[in-house]
């Protein structure tokens, strides 16, 4: 399991559509999914313990972010062949039992984490009202493990855009476990 940190952001770079099914048995697009201030595209996965370290944080602050007209939608975009945590079954149970506000999302093809270029769980796409990238960081300096009193990066980041339609121009990259394609 390489940790692995994907690149910063490039801004402007207009979001990738997407069509896919949420756990809840919906689909979700873009246009469905966009906040009035803009939304967080967050690729993530059950097993990882870089984004266990950081989830019931994230859970919390993504329900802060909607306050301040930001939506979000979390994508599993990892190949569960291996992982069977990361099952749907499982993205069901791990939602429920995080009562995440947000939908989660199955890329079985992994074709929207190829849009994204996504590269690591997590990887955070921050993107204003237009749809423009402002963000592509950290959540914040945590690793494997939570690190204790640490400045909340991707809130505040999401906070400006919501304010301003601009991210942070200073970005600290994620770090993660990688994207577990597939081998077809």
């Amino acid at each position: 399991m390489a940790s692995l940190n994907p690149p910063v952001c490039n801004f402007g770079q207009p979001a990738a559509d997407f069509n896919l099914p949420g756990i809840d048995g919906k689909r979700y697009s873009l246009s469905s999914s966009m906040g009035e201030n803009g939304l967080l595209v967050m690729f993530i996965c059950n097993h990882c313990p870089y984004v266990k370290a950081i989830l019931p944080r994230l859970v919390s602050d993504v329900r802060e972010l909607k306050l301040l007209g930001i939506n979000a939608v979390a994508i599993m975009s990892n190949d569960p062949k291996d992982y069977q945590e990361d099952s749907f079954e499982n993205m069901q149970k791990i939602s429920r039992e995080m009562e995440f506000s947000f939908p989660y999302l199955l890329d079985e093809t992994q074709a929207v984490a190829k849009a994204y270029d996504a590269v690591c769980t997590p990887d955070f796409f921050g993107f204003n009202s237009k749809g423009e990238l402002q963000y592509r960081g950290r959540f914040d300096e945590s690793r494997k493990e939570t690190a204790p009193n640490s400045t909340r990066d991707l809130f505040y980041a999401m906070k400006q855009i919501a304010e301003s339609g601009a991210g942070p121009k200073e970005q600290i990259a994620s770090i993660g476990c990688s994207i577990k394609w597939s081998q077809l």
